[in-house]
């Protein structure tokens, strides 16, 4: 299994090599807010502008939009038989996401690699939740989301980060690969407000992104 570097322990080192790597292609870099730094007193701010053109942070983008449908999942989940592991269901989407990387000239296999990290991370969220609603009952949901919705907007989500992959296959495949995802996630974890185990999550949702 490859070894997963939290995105705060990356944060110093990858996003100098970021720095470096945009720059000396001429375009305008802005450094978002370290991990855990409150955006009041945080360098970077949306007053900064959009931030540097990358062409992996909607990647990054949807990989958070997909990891977001972890608390939904979790919440449809919670006080049912319903499992977090559910192999039928993964092994659904793992068949439909190669499918359609074959359709759009991508590597199936590739693409089936990355959506195991997506589902991993998804699963992560939905444990780490369930530790917390267990703890701490008063926090738990009130109400019971209906997983077959929730579903559709996972299936949307999926198509549209399945087409951004293929997208970007030279990209992926660059040596800038890592040093500008790790840019791009740390764009999204400012823009979303992202807590720490959903920005945990995020990185082990990228984790075989670059090729």
């Amino acid at each position: 299994m490859r070894p997963i570097t939290p995105l705060r322990r990356l944060l110093t080192t990858l996003t100098a090599t970021a720095a470096v790597a945009l720059a000396s292609t001429g375009a305008a870099v802005a450094v978002p807010a370290a991990v855990g730094v409150p955006a009041s007193t945080a360098p970077f701010s949306p007053a900064s502008g959009p931030g540097p053109v990358l062409a992996l942070r909607p990647v990054a983008e949807l990989s958070a939009e997909r990891l977001a449908t972890a608390d939904l999942v979790a919440a449809a989940k919670w006080g049912t038989t319903a499992p977090i592991d559910d192999p039928a269901r993964e092994q659904q989407v793992l068949d439909a996401v190669a499918a359609r990387a074959t359709e759009l000239g991508a590597d199936p296999d590739e693409i089936r690699t990355v959506f195991r990290d997506q589902i991993e991370a998804n699963k992560t969220v939905q444990r780490g939740l369930f530790r917390r609603w267990t703890d701490h009952p008063d926090q738990a949901p009130v109400t019971r989301p209906d997983l077959a919705v929730v579903r559709q907007e996972i299936n949307r989500v999926t198509g549209a980060l399945v087409e951004a992959l293929a997208a970007t296959a030279t990209d992926r495949d660059a040596p800038a690969c890592r040093p500008e995802l790790a840019l791009a996630a740390l764009l999204v974890h400012h823009e979303d407000r992202l807590d720490a185990p959903h920005t945990r999550a995020l990185t082990r949702s990228l984790a075989s992104v670059c090729r």
